[in-house]
């Protein structure tokens, strides 16, 4: 029987996840954790072979018998990252990520030599904000000219992994609609976002073509060797880790919300036309599916909760019991949690922020829960903008590394004030290329039916990891998010954007994410 393989190319690692949708589960899942480069000046950046290294360490880890059941792959990736090839196909420098906050300046240049952050809403339906593919560009172009000479063809993290598996480059419609150059209205390039990106280059000449959702292409036969699998492997569109997300969790339709907790947090939706926001309140994306995906994304998630276990020595497993020891409001401790800078809010130059602590709350619990607590106040300050916008949910979906922790989901529910409901298959992202490629190589043979079709047959709930807000402990939180909002109000204009920001070269060191 037929297995397809979903493979997300994260930050902190690399997933597979083989799916049997005939027995209707995943047959193995498996990772491999990745670095991070950090710099000084706010530059993350990964080296492209240690995803391909993790790939491969991923695929021989199946046992053979599975491998050669194999019949399609499809890929989710990071988004915005920027991986510059030469002609040859080679990778001219280390990626630069999403949370990659070194190019502010250059997206805020952009932004006004296209004549403004709104005139770029009004031209694509995005501004360009820290971390967007387009801002790294010229930072490119001051700090590694060499690389921009020799530079042929612009692709993202996951593109990068669908032209090492086939030879082959090419763009869908969700993930290019993060590298801020995409008029997500029309799904066509926007001239005047390139032109304001480098007047005096042709950038449009360097993008691959866009495909469709329903693309495959088949895998290098040398590529199929090497891993072990069939020759006659196809390979989907992919997409966006957030766009796969959102095909795994079910959400490829209007009225559902998912909620990520992974390294950033994220909340989407599905939409069937753009949804944009004159004040760029949510990124207008697109999906991977032919429609529309309004997110909202945090930079700082997990994030958070990790630094805290880190400082304390807190082992994986004994954060919940640390929050159950605890109550809502964290004894008085508000946790701002912008280590990385931050997008929602728009705090690129943003630090994490602790404040309350007295004698009594500085201890390891109190001081976790402040850290899941402001992860998800950070969130629920994103969630507020789609329902001012008159968006409504009934429920929503938590995936990501985080919604495994039986105390996030009650706090979510509690916060959000809504049931959550989480997906059986845990790892979102890889599940949903694993559907998208199930879908996409049904129709290159003839089937007929909609993804959302295929998404509906095999996305299920677990009723057991189910929460519900409990009305004591929502009220609780309504009055602490008001005290996160209060302090966030008088943090904002200390990390305000400035447009002084020195042109120096990032001083790296590589440590482990």
């Amino acid at each position: 029987m037929s297995v397809f393989v979903g493979l997300d190319i994260g930050t902190q690692s690399v997933k597979l996840v083989a799916y049997d949708p005939d027995a209707r589960r995943s047959v193995f899942t498996t990772g491999v954790p990745l670095e991070l480069i950090h710099g000084d000046d706010g530059a993350r950046e990964q080296r492209a072979e240690w995803w391909t290294d993790a790939v491969s360490q991923c695929f021989a880890a199946m046992p053979a018998a599975l491998r050669a059941r194999v019949r399609g792959i499809g890929v989710s990736g990071q988004q915005h990252g920027f991986v510059p090839l030469a002609a040859d196909g080679r990778v001219l420098a280390p990626v630069k990520l999403w949370n990659d906050t070194s190019t502010d300046a250059d997206g805020r240049r952009i932004m006004a030599a296209a004549g403004g952050r709104a005139r770029c809403v009004a031209l694509a339906g995005n501004p360009v904000p820290a971390g967007y593919t387009a801002s790294k560009l010229p930072w490119t172009r001051r700090h590694r000219p060499e690389v921009y000479r020799e530079l042929h063809t612009i692709l993202l993290p996951h593109d990068y992994i669908d032209f090492w598996l086939t030879g082959e480059r090419w763009m869908e419609h969700g993930d290019a609609s993060g590298t801020g150059w995409l008029d997500v209205r029309t799904r066509q390039w926007s001239p005047e976002l390139l032109a304001a990106t480098d007047p005096d280059r042709d950038l449009a000449a360097c993008l691959p073509p866009l495909v469709s959702p329903e693309a495959t292409f088949p895998v290098r036969a040398q590529a199929a060797a090497d891993l072990g699998l069939p020759a006659d492997v196809r390979v989907s569109a992919g997409g966006g880790d957030n766009m796969m997300a959102a095909i795994g969790t079910g959400n490829v339709q209007p009225g559902r919300l998912t909620v990520s907790l992974g390294t950033s947090g994220t909340l989407f939706a599905y939409a069937d036309r753009p949804v944009v926001d004159d004040d760029a309140r949510w990124a207008a994306f697109c999906d991977s599916t032919g429609g529309w995906l309004p997110l909202i994304c945090t930079m700082n998630c997990t994030v958070a909760t990790e630094t805290m276990a880190r400082l304390f020595g807190i082992a994986a497993g004994d954060g919940d019991a640390l929050v159950e020891a605890t109550g809502p409001g964290a004894g008085g401790l508000v946790l701002l949690p912008f280590f990385s800078g931050e997008r929602t809010p728009d705090l690129p130059a943003g630090r994490g922020c602790l404040t309350g602590m007295d004698l009594h709350n500085t201890t390891p619990a109190h001081l976790y829960r402040a850290a899941m607590e402001g992860a998800t106040y950070s969130l629920r300050h994103g969630y507020d903008a789609f329902v001012d916008a008159g968006l409504r949910f009934e429920r929503l979906c938590l995936t990501g590394g985080g919604s495994r922790s039986a105390a996030w989901r009650q706090l979510v529910a509690d916060v959000f004030e809504l049931p959550v409901e989480i997906p059986q298959e845990g790892e979102g992202a890889a599940f949903g290329a694993a559907l998208q490629a199930l879908w996409a190589c049904g129709r290159a043979v003839g089937a007929d039916g909609a993804l959302a079709d295929t998404v509906q047959a095999h996305v299920r709930a677990d009723p057991a990891a189910a929460a519900a807000p409990r009305p004591a402990q929502a009220q609780a939180y309504r009055a602490h998010y008001a005290t996160f909002l209060r302090h966030l109000a008088a943090v904002r204009p200390l990390y305000a954007a400035t447009d002084d920001v020195p042109d120096s070269s990032p001083n790296s060191q590589r440590t482990h994410a």
